[in-house]
């Protein structure tokens, strides 16, 4: 996958701190702080790449612990960091693993997980090289049997080939999509296969697929498709032709290893002393804490693609911390997260600006939406603010579920018009302060509507 950072005469190039932050800003309003954080630790990761000699081996990542209230912006930034940079990216909740000897989620498979969207991530890369190739030779494959060559063809050469760069044209241009070719497909049969073990093939490292498909090799049949249809399975052939699953696992294994970003989220949920958990005999919160200390500290993992180490993997911890205390964490764990930054809760402020400044605003969804009907929406000022200050009344009376709360509201508030968009093709519909107090004030005053409806 080439070089996991750019290096030039003058360091390291790429995205600086300020660089990410101003990227982040483009879609998350205001959590300074949180911002920094990533950024520095995404950028000692890449500064890390060119560290020579055995002290490179000793430079860990920093993990962060991520404090704040629900719908602040704590998962949204991990997942926008790790789309800027194109690390491989997994959220996962506490909540959902359980300690060893129990049923459940078990801690490895976030590693797993995490090995998996790398290994695409490099296939899509290659995929995206050798396109162009592939396209081609997919062309000449339709070719082949739309014309094939025979030995009497050699006399007439030239004419055949007049033939076939007509063809050839008439394939480009999409003219002949609709008639019929027969085409060989590959059909891999393997019986279903149950293991009795705690431990699934994943957890076992066992490819499970590529084992069984030496044993039961594939059987080819002929298909009757059309040219658009016979296409795309013509070019998934050719692709697996042209590219090396094995050297895409070696380079999706160290690009896991390298940049992988795993964000854990729920954290204190399991952030809960002994003393407070009683003597139940079911899966303990401390238990939990205790399995995912080894993936903080450093191990190898076993995965059906090869073994990888959690050495390099930047963790992000989040948590509300409303029942708990990060201090709760057993006393590893606190140490294996030694970066903490404190969320900010969202203000009226807040909420107006994130209705209009992020790319991705909610305003600018909601006109793109509509405008597919033919209807062009428009949000003025002031009824911008009367959402943003009803949906943080709403947080302050009822469940504080931070700019999640704007998602509610504004859907509440253009169901009437999207419900008869069809019928106001070509017309201009402006939201105003009035229309905004008369869809959502009611629900607000009444305190049972608002907590079932916004």
């Amino acid at each position: 996958m080439g070089e996991l950072v750019e290096v030039s005469s003058n360091g390291v190039s790429g995205l600086t701190p300020k660089q990410i932050v101003a990227q982040l800003d483009k879609y998350i309003i205001g959590q300074e702080r949180a911002k920094r954080a990533v950024a520095i630790a995404l950028r000692n990761r890449m500064r890390r790449q060119l560290v020579e000699g055995e002290i490179r081996e000793e430079i860990k990542p920093k993990n962060i612990l991520m404090i704040g209230p629900t719908g602040v912006g704590k998962t949204e930034i991990s997942r926008r960091l790790a789309r800027l940079t194109s690390c491989p990216f997994v959220k996962v909740e506490a909540t959902k693993f359980t300690e060893v000897g129990y049923v459940g989620r078990d801690v490895e498979s976030m590693i797993r997980d995490l090995v998996g969207v790398a290994i695409g991530m490099v296939r899509s890369e290659e995929v995206l090289r050798v396109e162009e190739e592939a396209q081609g030779i997919v062309t000449e494959k339709i070719l082949g049997v739309l014309l094939p060559i025979t030995e009497s063809d050699e006399e007439r050469r030239e004419s055949v080939g007049k033939t076939r760069d007509k063809l050839r044209r008439k394939l480009i241009d999409g003219d002949l999509e609709e008639r019929y070719i027969e085409i060989t497909i590959e059909v891999q049969v393997v019986p279903q296969l149950e293991i009795f073990s705690q431990d699934s093939g994943d957890q076992l490292g066992i490819d499970m697929g590529n084992m069984l498909s030496g044993i039961f090799p594939s059987s080819r049949k002929k298909q009757r498709l059309q040219i658009r249809e016979a296409r795309p399975i013509l070019f998934e052939q050719t692709i697996d032709e042209l590219i090396s699953m094995d050297d895409i696992r070696q380079q999706g294994l160290q690009l896991a290893e390298e940049m992988g970003i795993i964000f854990l989220d729920e954290i204190d949920k399991i952030a809960v002393s002994g003393q407070d958990e009683g003597s139940s005999p079911g899966v303990s919160r401390q238990g939990v804490q205790r399995d995912l200390l080894p993936f903080l500290e450093g191990t190898r993992v076993r995965t059906r693609y090869g073994t990888v180490g959690t050495e390099n993997i930047l963790f992000i911890a989040a948590g509300a911390f409303n029942m708990s205390r990060p201090s709760d964490l057993i006393p590893e764990l606190q140490g294996r997260l030694p970066i903490r930054v404190e969320l900010d809760n969202l203000s009226a402020a807040d909420f107006r600006r994130i209705l209009c400044e992020p790319k991705d605003a909610l305003t600018k969804q909601y006109e793109a939406l509509l405008a597919v009907e033919g209807v062009k929406l428009e949000f003025t000022e002031d009824a911008i603010v009367r959402i943003a200050q009803i949906a943080y009344e709403l947080n302050q009376t009822t469940e504080n579920i931070g700019a999640r709360r704007l998602s509610t509201a504004m859907e509440k508030l253009v169901e009437e018009i999207s419900f008869v968009a069809g019928d106001k093709r070509g017309k201009k519909v402006v939201i105003d302060e009035e229309y905004v107090v008369r869809q959502l004030a009611g629900i607000v005053e009444d305190p049972n509507l608002s907590r079932y409806i916004l």
